[in-house]
């Protein structure tokens, strides 16, 4: 590819800087809440808290002052504000407000249905005569297994004042599970309710949230994987380099990011560990480095397809339409993963999600098309000129592309299948795979071009020459002898067809004319 500027080239990081400043901070298992707002949601007032994979506490201790892998698994409230409007004060309101926390499982111990009509939060009168529940309060039926779940906490405005406080409060979680916090009020006075404050969630080995606890591992294994295909290919790298293409100089580029990449998630998930915070700077270097990676993989996946460096010398008119398409693939897929990774845990909005989700994989879609038009055309070259040798590598890596589409088509159907089917996120545990198995797949892929394209001192045979020869090259076939009775060792010999200028006969190599000379005048 022509390695010519452009000024579209430095667009992408124009986005990547206004999208970062757009965040802010990001925070994680602290959830801050800076006067969010209460929505109005059937007869009652809501506010999501939160909602995150926690596994059961280790140990019954409740100290004050541990380390964040002391066992332990909790919810803690710290400087939790409830702030009401002058005219709600004014109104002279109970300025109840119900802190609710439940697990999905028991999702459906929270509200009620008067004679299995629409289902309501909040007690009315019809329920508190059928169901006995207190009017004016969130309805709670007690779970099965615990009667003291799901766990209300009641707060009450007092007086005049605009606002009240939670006291500061730990809930310790001993079953593990998928919990869910809401703040409630059924008080329809309270409109203009707004919260302010932090939630700590804590697992027993820190705040990493339950579901991307075993990422932290599995970004451990991903980093041991490229380092181990990082020394075997930097050996045959440094052993060859006078004979290294530029083909495996853009093999190497990828390698080197995808180990700079699984070992920066690795640095990220550990300080989220251990703060409950992610910080912009990592989180947003790492998706960044990702969304190169990823750009680069497939743009030189691409312009192998092409023939680039095999059958032809440069991409020629297609160089701007394939930066282009590299381009707006790094886009679409930075904004995707900033808008997913730097910020909170909670799952971003539905809507949002599949907007950034749509171009991405249509991208995804034009380029797979786009990379078996070219390679079907390179094939085509390669069995006309009778090139064997670059013909035989290229099927292999045209099955390899293949497999890697039917797998990646597969996982998609079966992640809308585990998403459709999971609503509540109650398989939280092993969701971590979805995200696990692109990694798995890209390296895998990775395993067979390193292995088709390694370094060797045969590399030159897979470059593209301008010589005349090259358009005819033959099959390098190695006749090999064995010993004989007489003590005669059979002679290896290399033949190569060569086109005549005329197109009418072949002619042996001069040298081996000359050995074959040599050898009958030893016989006489």
């Amino acid at each position: 590819m022509d390695s010519t500027s452009h000024p579209l080239l430095y667009f992408p990081i124009l986005v990547v800087v206004v999208a970062l400043s757009a965040i802010g901070s990001a925070n994680a298992s602290i959830h801050i809440y800076g006067r969010d707002p209460f929505r109005e949601v059937g007869n009652a007032l809501l506010l999501s808290g939160g909602s995150e994979g926690i596994l059961a506490s280790r140990t019954t201790s409740r100290s004050i002052h541990s380390a964040a892998d002391d066992g332990r698994s909790y919810i803690r409230f710290d400087n939790i504000t409830f702030w009401r409007s002058k005219a709600a004060k004014m109104a002279h309101s109970s300025g109840l407000i119900q802190v609710i926390i439940f697990e999905a499982a028991d999702r459906d111990n929270i509200g009620g249905s008067p004679y299995g009509g629409q289902r309501s939060i909040c007690c009315t009168p019809d329920l508190a005569k059928l169901e006995g529940c207190k009017q004016g309060e969130v309805i709670r039926t007690p779970s099965k297994i615990d009667t003291n779940w799901p766990i209300v906490l009641n707060v009450h405005f007092s007086g005049n004042h605009l606002s009240t406080h939670l006291k500061n409060t730990n809930v310790y979680i001993r079953k593990t599970g998928m919990y869910n916090l809401f703040f409630i009020s059924c008080d329809t006075e309270l409109k203009g309710l707004t919260i302010s404050g932090k939630t700590f969630w804590k697992n027993p080995d820190g705040y990493l949230p339950g579901r991307m606890a075993p990422l932290m591992k599995f970004y451990v294994i991903m980093s041991l994987a490229y380092a181990f295909l990082s020394l075997i290919w930097l050996s045959q790298y440094v052993r060859f380099w006078k004979d290294v293409l530029q083909l495996q100089h853009c093999i190497t580029t990828v390698i080197a990011l995808g180990l700079f990449e699984m070992t920066l998630w690795y640095f990220e998930y550990a300080h989220f560990k251990k703060t409950g915070t992610r910080p912009v700077g990592i989180t947003a270097l790492v998706v960044t480095v990702g969304a190169i990676r990823r750009t680069f993989a497939r743009i030189l996946i691409l312009c192998v397809s092409m023939g680039f460096g095999v059958v032809r010398p440069t991409l020629g008119g297609l160089t701007t339409k394939v930066l282009l398409v590299g381009i707006t693939y790094f886009l679409a897929s930075e904004l995707l993963n900033i808008t997913e990774y730097v910020g909170t845990i909670n799952d971003i909005a539905g809507r949002a999600r599949v907007f950034l989700v749509f171009p991405d994989a249509c991208l995804d879609a034009f380029l797979i098309l786009w990379i078996f038009t070219s390679l079907s055309k390179t094939l085509e070259q390669l069995q006309a000129k009778r090139s064997s040798v670059k013909l035989d590598i290229y099927r292999k890596f045209s099955n390899a592309l293949a497999v890697t589409v039917i797998a990646s088509v597969a996982w998609i159907g079966y992640e809308v299948y585990f998403k459709a089917t999971d609503p509540f996120n109650e398989r939280w545990q092993g969701a971590w795979i979805i995200t696990a198995f692109w990694d798995i797949l890209a390296l895998a892929l990775l395993f067979v071009i390193c292995y088709l394209w390694a370094p060797s001192q045969s590399s030159q045979r897979y470059a593209y020459s301008e010589e005349k020869g090259e358009e005819f090259e033959g099959e390098e076939d190695q006749l090999l002898g064995s010993g004989t009775p007489g003590g005669d060792i059979g002679l290896v010999k290399q033949v190569r067809k060569e086109k005549n200028v005329k197109g009418t006969t072949h002619v042996f190599d001069q040298e081996e004319e000359e050995e074959e000379d040599s050898e009958e005048d030893k016989r006489e």
